[in-house]
């Protein structure tokens, strides 16, 4: 038989990038959760819970397909069939409406939350399982639907108090449609989409004609909005392009007259983490806060001959909640052996968490203080307990 005589220290350690997340904490994270859930519904989305795992090949299909090299997978002993866990929820969402609610009128607004597992971090964000919340406006192509979606990012990161956010808004598919309108090959199209992707000046100085100017420019570009469009806008682009750069000027000006106060960035090159986007695509962030707060954009759901178009976002919940502001203080009360249970109703439904006494103490006062609490009840009133 195997050794099972762990020490304490080998049955306490986690695999790299898993944590556990503690008292406080969890109770913060679980409450964001919430308000962020009560937003959405404010907005007309409801609510679906999809598992956390499916069928592998349930969560490779659409958006599913970028991650599939970092799936958890596991053989199902009732199927013999492979299950993968989620390493994100936006493709069970389009499996869900293309499926029970495939006849639910059109547009469809769902929300989600849950725990997503992946096998490898990033740089930006090591953690490997991390709660996501989201929202996707499905079955409309709408300019419209883009807007909605954004003043929702919008309303809901000021609903859990971050004011301060900007949007970074990318365009996944124009390197490539203005490479196919000048007719370059495939390999010389991957090389220019990889270095506006990456922001290498030194691969894009060694391109000459029309695709060496372009390019250049578009890199130049890369800025706050109203720079960016006044560059874009002045280049000549193959007609295919050019229609994607009007639907983002269109978007541009409806967030500055329905938003004024919204930060807005484009970077019209990157497509890292928008690989099954077909229109614009954005994300979401604050200075000074590690990893993007969400992405989101707009992608294909269904097969190929009978999709529609699904617009969304997803938060990540490990990078929205180191932008938050600190927890409000919990009103922990130490409440004495024997206290009746009307005041003990009467301090919960005042805010107060009541910590009981099981059994008397000689000193409340020290119990009080030995549990962490900053009140206690005291001569039929509530007492602060002062540090020290």
């Amino acid at each position: 038989m195997p050794d099972t005589d762990y020490e304490p220290n080998q049955i306490a350690l986690l695999p790299e990038g898993l944590h556990d997340t503690l008292a406080a904490e969890a109770e913060y994270e679980a409450e964001i959760v919430e308000k962020l859930r009560q937003c959405f519904a404010s907005y007309g989305y409801e609510r679906v819970v999809p598992p956390l795992l499916e069928f592998e090949e349930s969560l490779l299909s659409g958006p599913g397909k970028a991650q599939s090299r970092n799936m958890f997978r596991v053989m199902d002993p009732v199927s013999q069939r492979m299950m993968a866990v989620r390493t994100d929820m936006t493709g069970q969402i389009a499996r869900i409406a293309r499926s029970r609610l495939n006849n639910s009128p059109r547009p469809l607004r769902l929300s989600y939350s849950g725990d997503v597992l992946r096998v490898r971090g990033t740089q930006l964000r090591p953690e490997r399982e991390f709660k996501q919340a989201g929202v996707e406006l499905i079955g409309t192509d709408s300019p419209e639907a883009y807007v909605e979606i954004i003043l929702l990012a919008r309303d809901v990161l000021s609903t859990v108090g971050v004011t301060n956010a900007s949007i970074d808004l990318t365009m996944p598919l124009l390197v490539p449609a203005i490479c196919r309108g000048l007719g370059l090959d495939k390999d010389r199209s991957k090389m220019v989409r990889h270095a506006l992707n990456a922001k290498d000046m030194g691969a894009l100085d060694n391109l000459d004609g029309e695709i060496g100017e372009i390019s250049r420019k578009l890199l130049s570009a890369a800025g706050s909005a109203d720079k960016a469009m006044k560059i874009i806008g002045g280049l000549s682009l193959p007609a295919e392009a050019q229609i994607m750069c009007d639907e983002l000027k269109l978007l541009v000006s409806r967030l500055k007259q329905v938003a004024p106060e919204l930060s807005i960035t484009i970077d019209p090159g990157e497509y890292t983490g928008f690989e099954f986007q077909t229109g614009i695509g954005f994300s979401l962030f604050v200075r000074g806060v590690r990893g993007e707060l969400g992405r989101g954009g707009r992608y294909p759901i269904g097969g190929a001959e009978d999709s529609e178009p699904a617009t969304g976002f997803s938060l990540y919940l490990d990078s929205l909640m180191r932008a938050l502001p600190e927890m409000a203080e919990i009103k922990y009360i130490y409440c004495p052996f024997g206290m009746s249970l009307d005041a003990l109703r009467d301090l919960r439904q005042e805010g107060y968490r009541t910590i009981c006494g099981l059994e008397a103490v000689e000193n409340d006062l020290a119990e009080a203080r030995r549990l962490n609490c900053r009140h206690i009840w005291q001569s039929d009133k509530v007492t602060e307990i002062l540090k020290g």
